[in-house]
């Protein structure tokens, strides 16, 4: 039986809370092999989890970001009865900054798609949630994409130049088809304020399957549209990173993919 979002905030929102809000601004720093951050936060927060969501579904098995990722490939490999994907801290430089814009994002996948998302933002005390074909919700309200009658210029968009191409950031820096830009350093949370109407546009170059997993699920369960720089979707089951072209208004897709095409071409 596919486990149920109430019971899955029920779960994960105290123990991120307890893990998390209590050592922000209070751990130190280091860096994993491929020069990312990680904290004791991340570890602490994936223990728990971990134990947690085993204990109410016992028979799931759980892939998180601190694992290795040899381990990660066997577990994806053995997806098809169902798997946990978790980021027990996804923006962990910002945490680490004292930045306050981080998250715990958690995927339910089963058979190459993903049936539940919930990403929660302790410091608002905002809990995102998808499930497939039901809709997308923000604390228990329903999440809906909305025509904005907006031009591409007169946008808001959220883009994550280090990841892209010299070409297209020289081209987004020089002559912007939107009216200005941000960047917040959480790739879970940055999905989830693009399905809330925060914001009109994205654009990120790289993020692994435990960045989007429930964050895409979330918009799209909102009515938002979003591809790969290639034009594939976005959800692919595996470890090879994927870019991100979305939008929450499908009427802003199309002109803002085609600038994007035009400008890395």
């Amino acid at each position: 039986m596919q486990p149920s979002l109430d019971t899955l905030r029920e779960v994960v929102l105290p123990l991120a809370r307890q893990e998390l809000l209590p050592r922000f601004t209070r751990v130190a720093a280091s860096l994993k092999a491929d020069g990312s951050v990680v904290t004791e936060a991340d570890m602490a927060c994936q223990r728990v989890l971990a134990a947690a969501l085993s204990t109410h579904w016992p028979q799931i098995p759980l892939l998180g970001e601190e694992m290795d990722a040899g381990e990660q490939q066997r577990l994806l490999d053995d997806s098809d009865d169902g798997l946990w994907c978790l980021d027990p801290l996804d923006g962990t430089s910002n945490f680490a900054a004292g930045i306050p814009y981080f998250a715990v994002a958690l995927a339910y996948v089963r058979r190459g798609e993903v049936q539940l998302g919930l990403v929660y933002d302790p410091v608002r005390d905002e809990c995102y949630t998808a499930a497939r074909d039901q809709g997308a919700w923000l604390n228990g309200t329903p999440l809906r994409a909305r025509a904005t009658g907006l031009p591409l210029a007169r946008c808001v968009a959220m883009v994550d130049f280090k990841r892209l191409t010299p070409a297209l950031s020289t081209r987004l820096v020089c002559a912007p088809p939107f009216a200005s830009q941000r960047n917040f350093g959480s790739s879970a949370l940055d999905w989830c304020m693009l399905a809330a109407g925060r914001g009109h546009l994205y654009l990120h170059g790289r993020q692994n399957l435990w960045d989007y997993a429930a964050g895409s699920l979330i918009l799209a369960e909102a009515g938002g549209r979003a591809e790969t720089l290639q034009g594939e979707a976005v959800l692919r089951v595996g470890l090879q990173p994927r870019s991100v072209v979305a939008t929450l208004d499908p009427a802003l897709f199309g002109p803002w993919r085609e600038w994007i095409a035009a400008a890395d071409g």
